[in-house]
């Protein structure tokens, strides 16, 4: 029989086998418990098998719910021994679940990455250490990088230090989302051509610092990126051809916007100004840059507006002349 009375008590103990059928354990994973002393035996028969009480049933069902939550054994025996607290052990393990779920998200993040291409060792490497970056490291990447941009230049202040306090600040607790974005981050800013691009950009502002000296400049102006969006963007979305006679007043309005932001006259000469100086609205890995920091520091989405750059300039190309 499973049941019997104890010996001498009249209390009904369960047999090793009708413990592990009620809680689903092996009955070897059991007897180990009980070597162990985690699972006291109630008394033996008189064959020498191992018999359980009630008391031994519930304590061996919470060491199984423990165990499943992934509790060792060692906090489990001093919960079980009333050396802790079952509260403190749950928020002690709960810390280190949080921690091994960072890492995972970091390794997952880097196998997305990786998954893309066809690295080599060294990359393997360099893309693990960006994924572990901490706070200093990912802002010296950065900085780097623009060190690389605008040294040795003489660029609008307010543009330099627009890109200079866009820092990638990752929270302690970042989304999967987050972490591969920081990556993708990480990896452009070492990017030869990406460099180069940016470069070139910030080129074309230090020639241009004469022009503007001691005005506003538009290409720093998000009120003016936010009418070429909405303007260009809608003539694109409606199919006009930018070379077409419908597109003439669509760019005589953008200049407008320039022009009165900048203190400008609408001129052959200002045009293409305008049209040389927009290329990082135009360029999609510039864009990019942008919208990879906005889900690193949680900042609301910025939207894809390269098309209607791109509408702009070749518009402008059309219309200038």
């Amino acid at each position: 029989m499973s049941e019997q009375d104890q010996p001498g008590t009249g209390t009904a103990t369960l047999s090793i086998g009708a413990l592990s059928a009620r809680t689903g354990l092996p009955v070897k994973t059991i007897r180990y418990y009980s070597d162990l002393d985690l699972l006291p035996v109630a008394g033996r028969t008189s064959a020498g098998y191992r018999r359980y009480d009630e008391a031994a049933a519930a304590r061996l069902a919470l060491i199984r719910t423990l165990r499943e939550l992934g509790l060792g054994l060692a906090p489990i025996r001093r919960v079980l021994d009333r050396q802790a607290a079952l509260a403190d052990v749950a928020a002690a393990h709960a810390d280190a679940l949080e921690q091994q779920i960072r890492i995972l998200r970091l390794h997952r993040s880097v196998l997305r990455a990786l998954a893309v291409r066809e690295p080599d060792l060294t990359e393997v490497e360099r893309m693990n250490d960006i994924a572990r970056a901490s706070a200093a490291e990912r802002h010296r990447i950065q900085e780097e990088f623009l060190d690389h941009v605008f040294g040795g230049l003489r660029v609008d202040p307010q543009f330099e230090q627009l890109m200079r306090r866009a820092r990638p600040d990752l929270p302690d607790d970042p989304t999967p989302e987050q972490l591969d974005a920081w990556i993708e981050l990480a990896d452009l800013l070492v990017d030869t051509d990406f460099r180069a691009r940016i470069r070139r950009m910030a080129e074309q502002h230090a020639a241009d610092a004469e022009m503007v000296a001691g005005r506003r400049d538009s290409r720093s102006s998000p009120e003016v990126a936010e009418r070429v969006a909405a303007l260009a963007g809608a003539a694109l979305d409606a199919g006009v051809d930018p070379a077409s006679a419908a597109a003439a007043p669509v760019v005589a309005e953008l200049v407008g916007v320039f022009a009165a932001h900048d203190d400008r006259t609408d001129t052959p000469e200002y045009r293409e100004w305008i049209r040389t100086s927009i290329g990082g609205g135009a360029d999609a890995r510039a864009e990019r840059y942008w919208q990879l920091l906005a889900v690193i520091n949680g900042w609301p989405a910025v939207p894809t507006r390269v098309p209607a750059w791109e509408w702009f300039a070749a518009a402008l190309a059309a219309h200038t002349g």
